[in-house]
């Protein structure tokens, strides 16, 4: 490390102003500061120092999505496997083929997302900002593995530039950029983004894997999605005809998007979001809360209209991306509530919200995306009535004590 800071501090001066690279001066600060700490100090007023930047913040969080993308690598393979009927399942073998699906689309999200990241830090005259380190990561995970690259590359520009850059980019956006790429997939493109084909890898990549195709009562289509296309208070929820027990759910052997099956990989996320202190564990315990309290709700008062509503309250935890959006999308600093007791609230809300919409809902059987996206853009309004709140009670006791 010594030789690389060494090598750096060398040709750092070619990217300074004057310098024959000045003109890519923002791509060299963000290298070397995702390399090493900047050494740079405060010049005025009050300020607390702390090593953990925002980088290593970033970083942390990528690795907590770690398990959720070997994971997510092993069950596209699994599934491309089960699909075809094989009698072996050579784990190896399967990993390659999710590591060979996955590849392409994490190449596409960063090389488009940080291309226009340095174009704009460029042209600002600006440090790159690191949030889209765990954004570029995010969208492959939360997306199916069959969304077309193209498709991909367009929803992440869209979000990047519409929903981050023109608020001012990292820390100033009101919406999580990863939830607006997908949702703007599945509303620009729902017959892509829909179906039994969609969620389970379907082909053979350099020669790996298998031709897969669905023949009558054999579905691809995730949990929630044969929930809501079933007939009036039946499930018959099946893996390529094989039901679907409250176990495979829970481990993640289940059609559905990339990262967000298991909820055992998602768990363990958690867990390393929480010891580090980079989670807030009042909006997980919240969502969490709300999601089972709605889930009650809807499964006692469940109505044919309604298959969903024959969902028990933990079912509802485990399909879906409910468990993902919990740990790694209502937590996310910039767009969520703030205030202590706000994020009670905040994460309440989407509990409830997502299970609303999943089970009220017929045409929309995933409620997750929505209901993070729907309080994004009531978070501020909730600390506002928090911090109003506060002051209320003190201008009265105050009058009080006068």
């Amino acid at each position: 490390m010594k030789a690389l800071r060494n090598y750096l501090n060398r040709v750092k001066p070619n990217f300074e102003p004057g310098g024959k690279l000045h003109a890519f001066r923002s791509v060299f600060d963000g290298f070397e500061t995702f390399l090493f700490t900047p050494n740079t100090t405060s010049t005025s007023g009050v300020n607390i120092h702390d090593s953990l930047d925002s980088k290593r913040v970033m970083i942390i969080v990528v690795m907590a999505l770690m398990p959720c993308l070997f994971f997510g690598m092993y069950n596209t393979g699994y599934q491309n496997w089960l699909g075809a009927g094989a009698q072996s399942f050579p784990f190896w073998e399967i990993m390659l083929y999710g590591f060979l699906a996955i590849l392409p689309r994490i190449a596409v999200t960063y090389i488009v997302g940080l291309g226009i990241e340095f174009i704009v830090a460029q042209w600002r005259r600006e440090e790159i900002q690191e949030g889209f380190l765990v954004t570029g990561i995010l969208i492959p995970l939360i997306c199916p593995i069959e969304t077309p690259l193209w498709m991909l590359a367009v929803a992440t520009a869209f979000s990047v530039i519409f929903v981050k850059e023109v608020f001012g980019g990292t820390g100033y956006n009101v919406f999580n950029v990863a939830l607006v790429t997908r949702a703007f997939l599945f509303f620009a493109y729902p017959a892509q983004m829909s179906g039994d084909n969609v969620f389970v890898s379907t082909r053979p990549i350099l020669g790996l894997g298998y031709n897969v195709n669905y023949a009558d009562g054999i579905s691809g289509a995730t949990p929630l999605g044969q929930i809501a296309t079933s007939g009036a208070g039946e499930q018959p929820l099946n893996i390529i005809g094989d039901p679907i027990s409250t176990w495979d759910a829970f481990l993640g052997l289940i059609p559905g998007s990339f990262g967000e099956t298991s909820t055992l990989c998602i768990l363990i996320g958690a867990i390393i979001l929480l010891w580090t202190g980079i989670a807030s564990w009042r909006i997980i315990l919240s969502v969490v809360a709300g999601g089972l309290f709605m889930g009650w709700v809807a499964n006692t008062f469940q109505t044919p209209t309604y298959p969903a509503s024959f969902l028990s309250p933990l079912d509802q935890l485990l399909y879906g991306g409910f468990a993902f959006a919990a740990v790694f999308m209502a937590t996310d600093p910039v767009t969520a509530a703030r205030t202590g007791v706000g994020k009670y609230v905040y994460g309440f809300l989407v509990g409830v919200v997502a299970i609303l919409i999943r089970v009220y809902n017929n045409g929309y059987p995933e409620g997750a995306m929505l209901a993070v996206l729907l309080m994004n853009a009531l978070a501020p309004l909730i600390d506002y009535c928090v911090v109003q709140a506060n002051i209320n009670r003190r201008m009265r006791r105050t009058k009080t004590s006068a």
